[in-house]
């Protein structure tokens, strides 16, 4: 019969995990300011004179990049609360195999 050990919850990120959520909370921030600068572009009320599906597509290309932008320079914190709410913790690593003839 073995025993495993139960883990007491989440333990301390490592440096590379760490890293790896920083540069997630990053591209979900981006990500976000895309999907709402896109909605605020949808709310328009009209058509302007000169708006064809090349300059929206010019529009969309500058948005993306403009909410990248501000994802790397953290203008709205959403990377900085996702950090702070799972920086401290990751999952349990999973036990190591054992084979079963001892």
């Amino acid at each position: 019969m073995q025993i495993k050990t139960v883990s007491s919850g989440p333990q301390p990120a490592a440096p590379a995990q760490k890293a790896q959520l920083e540069q997630a909370a990053r591209q979900f921030e981006a990500i976000f300011l895309r999907q709402m600068m896109g909605a605020m572009r949808s709310a328009s009320l009209g058509e302007g004179m000169f708006d064809s599906s090349a300059s929206d597509q010019f529009r969309d290309m500058a948005d993306a990049r403009t909410a990248d932008s501000m994802a790397e320079k953290s203008t709205f914190g959403i990377a900085e609360m996702l950090l702070r709410q799972y920086g401290g913790r990751t999952p349990p690593a999973p036990a190591p195999a054992q084979g079963k003839g001892a």
